[in-house]
């Protein structure tokens, strides 16, 4: 679904992540921004921008927000997945699902510190201690459809790369 004009590659990117702290609001709003000014012929939906479904001082029902954000996706060449946070959020989980059924190439970011450190030996014999895993778990299913539609990254470097990456290809 790349169309190509003058001066470059367009793509649409459906970008997922969960929006109702002000952390994730902002940091949302900051990562846009950034992969907008990087890569500067893209199409970037999201979610929080739709004032029709997600000013949260008004009404969208469940329908309203799925049939919105789905259409949105499906029309999409590319995701990102934000995969911080206690677990993945359900929203970014459910689209992550969207896409892989739609066969939608995914990328997850992953920047989780509690990744580092993977060959330290004693982070690696806490985990024979109950209650003493030094690494964050992300559902291995979920992980497993970005993995067969993309891959995960760990920093928003990266992101950026992968995106341009996926635009050359």
């Amino acid at each position: 679904m790349l169309i190509f004009f003058q001066g470059g590659v367009f793509m649409k990117i459906y970008f997922a992540n969960g929006l109702f702290s002000r952390a994730d609001f902002l940091y949302n709003q900051q990562l846009v921004a950034h992969l907008r000014q990087e890569i500067p012929h893209v199409d970037i939906y999201l979610p929080q921008e739709n004032a029709a479904i997600n000013d949260k001082s008004s009404y969208a029902d469940s329908r309203m927000i799925a049939q919105a954000d789905t259409a949105e996706l499906l029309s999409a060449d590319l995701m990102i997945a934000v995969l911080d946070g206690p677990v993945i959020d359900n929203g970014v989980a459910s689209e992550i699902g969207v896409a892989y059924a739609s066969q939608i190439p995914i990328i997850g970011l992953y920047t989780d510190s509690r990744q580092l450190g993977a060959t330290n030996p004693q982070k690696i014999a806490a985990l024979a201690d109950v209650a003493e895993n030094q690494f964050h778990y992300l559902n291995l299913y979920t992980t497993g459809l970005i993995k067969l539609r993309g891959q995960i990254v760990t920093d928003e470097a990266q992101l950026i790369r992968a995106v341009k990456d996926f635009g050359l290809s």
